[in-house]
């Protein structure tokens, strides 16, 4: 079983998903009465959930850099977001992040997207991805060795003119 808004999760973890939603709504806002008749489902059904990384590790990693405060942004790149037929974020999105073991963690909202070439991502973009020692010189070669090993699997090549979505966040609550 599968959950509507997070496709490919199991009931448990679906499960756990709502339960997290359910108290983390009301730092974004938004409130629920029960699932009343015609109460809006952005309200009920918990926005997409994800991790960052491409492995358990690396989800936990980043995770602690958002929890630390230092990370506040990330990146994807389009080609990611066209391969799983998923809408890039927008300003305001709602996501839960979820650890490396798929357990949620924190609420954020999306205060900031942009979309630009892989060599045009600026250097306050890479600071506030937290990574590294938060250099421009540092991401590129972070993110290039990322994108080289994970874009492979959807039929892509790194390149440095792709488009990358540069998205900042903010944490409204933390499991």
């Amino acid at each position: 079983m599968t959950d509507d808004a997070n496709p490919g999760l199991d009931a448990e973890q679906a499960d756990l998903i709502t339960q997290f939603w359910d108290v983390a709504r009301p730092s974004a806002g938004r409130t629920s009465h029960g699932g009343a008749v015609g109460e809006r489902s952005e309200n009920v059904v918990p926005p997409p959930a994800w991790s960052f990384g491409d492995s358990p590790e690396l989800a936990d990693e980043l995770l602690a850099l958002v929890v630390d405060g230092v990370k506040t942004g990330t990146a994807a790149a389009v080609w990611e977001y066209e391969a799983a037929d998923e809408p890039l974020p927008r300003k305001g999105d709602l996501s839960i992040v979820l650890d490396g073991g798929g357990a949620p963690r924190l609420l954020i909202r999306t205060t900031q997207v942009d979309t630009v070439p892989f060599e045009e991502v600026t250097a306050e973009h890479a600071a506030a991805e937290g990574e590294g020692d938060r250099s421009l010189a540092d991401w590129r070669a972070g993110h290039e060795r990322y994108w080289r090993r994970t874009l492979a699997q959807i039929g892509r090549e790194f390149d440095p003119t792709m488009p990358v979505v540069c998205e900042r966040f903010k944490v409204l609550f933390r499991a």
